[in-house]
């Protein structure tokens, strides 16, 4: 790269929005105001499906009176440069052979933008960044790294205008920093925003630290807006900090946040009046030299079985100002632009029926021509507009329901669910207090909404019912456990089959 006998090569890894393309105009631009021969090519991928679009760039200084050849393809080892736009896809880039420790300077964002692959899997099947880490350390000559989706929003900017700040910053092309700043300029289109945020990355890049990278995002748990009664909100707190140990208060108050935004303060004192109990138990039971798990576990996961998903949730969170500005932020929409949504809905009658009065929602499930049907004209997926004054005032009606969800008939077989999952629970703790927490734990299998919902739930059940197998076995939380996984390996349950028939004949 010093006598420029050869194109000095460039990839650049991004996914839909993320201005891949625009980078990949701007590296040619630079290079070919600066009097060389530049050249891009895109191998598109589809988006987080089967990888991002790869765009290619090659640039070499003209040397007597020759037009060069350059390639279309970037070349296993033969990468000079790759800028990764998503930290999986940095990690991917060094399965392709991009990243080469004799020559790739590996330039990457530390956020995720979660695969479809790591969203499908039934439990947590987020890949674990850690592994890119290490890798990026063995496979490229030198690594920048850091936030720069974070960067670039916080500029005001996508993170196209990031990364080209820390290309520029690493120093690794023979151009001044004046030279790309040209670039953006010559684009025309919100220069000042994408000079910002080139500038910040510039700089950034400048110190060569990489920034440790979480598995997951942190999102600290934040109180429900002053609407729902400060007054009602410092009781809560107060009474969370008095009659519950250190250990367990950080989850609880991010379950208690939970349940509040969910329904109201009034629902965040049932909470507590079962988490306390709970607490109580857990002491009996010797809690103490356990650091509390018992009691901590439950903070988590009762929070989760009380703030279900149902149609009045949904409805709720779709049609909140605080999401449409979420969505407008992430298009990078302006102010003089609309944004539409679609929302793809495939309702069934169970939802219908889970939202009617009990007493109705019963009487209906026992008419069953009749619910078979209604079923036939709900049971069906529809596109949902919500920036129409139909669709969404249709959504706000159903999220107003929520005063009425106490008397609705899902809420009543999910508090009847929530209890007999407890007394589970309770049953083991004064003799097995691992497998009474790890019974609390099994509640992670039920989730989402709908079908998911659904299955989740029944495997729940099937899990749960393997407990008086274990409850003499000292090993039984780990056997608990791992029918948990089973559950979470596939989504018709074979493995769980398998791993139950296991624990069966472990009783016999």
């Amino acid at each position: 790269m010093n006598t420029y006998e050869r194109p000095i090569t460039l990839a650049i890894l991004a996914m839909g929005g993320q201005g891949g393309g625009v980078l990949a105009d701007w590296v040619v631009s630079m290079a070919e105001a600066q009097g060389w021969v530049a050249q891009s090519t895109s191998v598109p991928g589809v988006a987080q499906r089967t990888g991002a679009t790869i765009y290619y760039v090659e640039m070499l200084k003209p040397s007597g009176g020759r037009s060069p050849v350059l390639s279309l393809m970037p070349t296993p080892g033969d990468v000079d440069i790759v800028l990764a736009a998503e930290f999986m896809e940095a990690g991917r880039s060094m399965l392709r052979g991009l990243v080469t420790p004799d020559r790739t300077t590996l330039i990457a964002s530390t956020h995720r933008a979660y695969a479809v692959g790591e969203k499908e899997v039934p439990g947590d099947g987020i890949g674990d960044p850690q592994v890119v880490v290490a890798a990026a350390g063995i496979a490229a000559k030198h690594t920048i790294a850091f936030d720069m989706q974070k960067l670039a929003e916080k500029n005001g900017s996508v993170i196209s205008s990031a990364l080209f700040g820390a290309l520029a910053g690493a120093k690794v092309l023979p151009f001044e920093r004046e030279t790309f700043e040209d670039a953006v300029r010559a684009g025309g289109k919100g220069v000042e925003a994408s000079l910002r945020a080139f500038g910040a990355a510039y700089e950034r890049a400048q110190t060569g630290k990489t920034e440790p990278v979480a598995r997951r995002i942190d999102n600290t748990a934040e109180m429900p807006p002053v609407s729902v009664g400060q007054r009602q909100l410092d009781a809560l707190l107060t009474r969370l900090h008095t009659n519950l140990p250190e250990a367990v208060r950080p989850m609880a108050y991010a379950g208690l946040s939970k349940v509040v935004d969910w329904q109201d303060t009034r629902y965040g004192d049932e909470y507590l009046d079962r988490l306390e109990a709970l607490y109580l138990l857990d002491q009996e039971a010797g809690g103490a030299a356990h650091g509390f798990a018992f009691t901590d576990t439950a903070a988590k996961y009762l929070a989760n079985a009380m703030a279900y998903d149902d149609v009045v949730r949904v409805a709720d969170l779709k049609t909140r100002a605080s999401r449409f500005e979420r969505v407008r932020k992430e298009v990078g929409a302006r102010d003089e632009q609309l944004v539409y949504t679609t929302e793809y809905m495939h309702p069934r009658m169970e939802e219908v029926v889970g939202s009617m009065p009990a007493g109705m929602g019963k009487w209906l499930i026992g008419n069953k021509r009749l619910y078979d049907g209604l079923d036939r004209f709900v049971n069906k997926g529809r596109r949902v507009r919500t920036g129409t004054v139909f669709w969404f005032m249709g959504l706000y009606v159903v999220s107003a329901l929520k005063p009425m969800r106490r008397g609705m008939l899902r809420h009543g077989i999910e508090m009847e669910h929530i209890a007999h999952w407890l007394d589970v629970a309770k049953g083991q703790l004064p003799s097995n207090y691992a497998l009474a927490t790890q019974v609390l734990a099994t509640r992670r299998l039920v989730k989402g909404y709908s079908d998911t919902h659904s299955r989740g739930e029944a495997k729940f059940d099937r899990v749960l019912s393997a407990v008086p197998m274990l409850a003499d076995r000292a090993d039984g939380a780990e056997w608990l456990g791992r029918l948990v996984q089973a559950a979470l390996a596939d989504e018709e349950g074979k493995s769980l089959e398998g791993a139950l028939g296991t624990v069966r004949s472990l009783a016999d």
